[in-house]
């Protein structure tokens, strides 16, 4: 048998987590290999970029999807557990596809139009289907780290933010530039930057780390502003896992002496992301063209 694509391995998966509490990821090759009545040679089939086995490969964006879509928890990375929203969609299996691409859409924010409005894939040129497959490959890797970061403690979160800010270069080369502060008595502050040795300029940080379906509202900034008057500050960024309202950005951009930078979690991710906080390269691929300058001095066969 042809080793099944991602989207007809989520109802089997899905049905192997409903009948377990708690599966890893390996755990999931050898059942569903079974289902799909694959061979020795079916489960050790490469990539032809060498980039893994595909079968397993396909399994994990199999699971990713029932992920972003909420049929299925990570209780801590590599983990998978059935939600309540994924044992009711199994009991009408034939939606389940229709689900996740409606679940996916509405997490997706409104964005420019891409070459994906226009065209078909069978329109796309070679590099354009990479591209678009890149970018799906980095919303599945964001969803990861959201999901990681959900597992661990707030004060964890903390310290991550301080981290992050650091690694993107706030607080430059100053020994003991991040500061996370007491956890029982922080007055609304989570962390400070110092911008400088002295500590003339600070930026103070609130983090919250809340489930992806919640938002931040405008009291809960108005909060954050209080506290920074109370330490003299003018500078803050606001970090959530989650989302902001309309109206708590709104807010943000009309303060006035106040600079306030809001982080939702898809920037939070991607950040996380571009500064390799926590990341590893897993695969580089190289795509070579023609050296013109090596060409053109050659000469033509007039």
């Amino acid at each position: 048998m042809a080793i099944p694509k991602h989207d007809e391995i989520r109802v089997p998966a899905l049905k192997l987590l409903d009948n377990h509490d708690i599966l890893k990821l390996k755990e999931f090759e050898a059942p569903l290999a079974k289902e799909f009545n694959l061979s020795d040679i079916d489960l050790v089939t490469m990539y032809e970029s060498g980039n893994g086995p595909v079968f397993y490969d396909r399994i994990s964006w199999a699971l990713s999807y029932l992920s972003m879509a909420g049929l299925v928890n990570k209780p801590k990375r590599g983990y998978y557990e059935i939600t309540d929203k994924g044992r009711e969609l199994l009991e009408n299996p034939t939606q389940i596809d229709k689900f996740i691409t409606g679940a996916i859409k509405k997490r997706e924010k409104p964005k420019a139009k891409s070459i994906n409005d226009f065209t078909n894939e069978t329109d796309l040129t070679p590099q354009e289907k990479i591209d678009i497959a890149f970018n799906k490959v980095k919303e599945s890797v964001y969803n990861d780290i959201l999901d990681t970061i959900l597992s661990k403690s707030p004060r964890e979160f903390e310290k991550l933010v301080v981290k992050l800010l650091q690694k993107m270069g706030y607080g430059g080369e100053i020994e003991g530039s991040g500061i996370v502060t007491q956890y029982s008595n922080d007055q609304g502050i989570d962390g400070i930057i110092k911008e400088d040795v002295l500590g003339l300029g600070l930026i103070h940080i609130q983090a919250k780390r809340y489930k992806l379906d919640c938002s931040i509202g405008r009291d809960d900034l108005n909060k954050f502003v209080g506290a920074l008057a109370g330490n003299q500050s003018s500078k803050g960024v606001f970090i959530t896992t989650s989302s902001f309202t309309k109206g708590a950005v709104e807010y943000a951009n009309n303060l006035n002496g106040v600079t306030l930078v809001l982080i939702d979690g898809i920037k939070l991710a991607k950040y996380i992301y571009e500064y390799s906080l926590g990341m590893q390269t897993e695969q580089i691929i190289e795509i070579k063209k023609l050296d013109s300058d090596f060409w053109d001095i050659m000469e033509d066969n007039i």
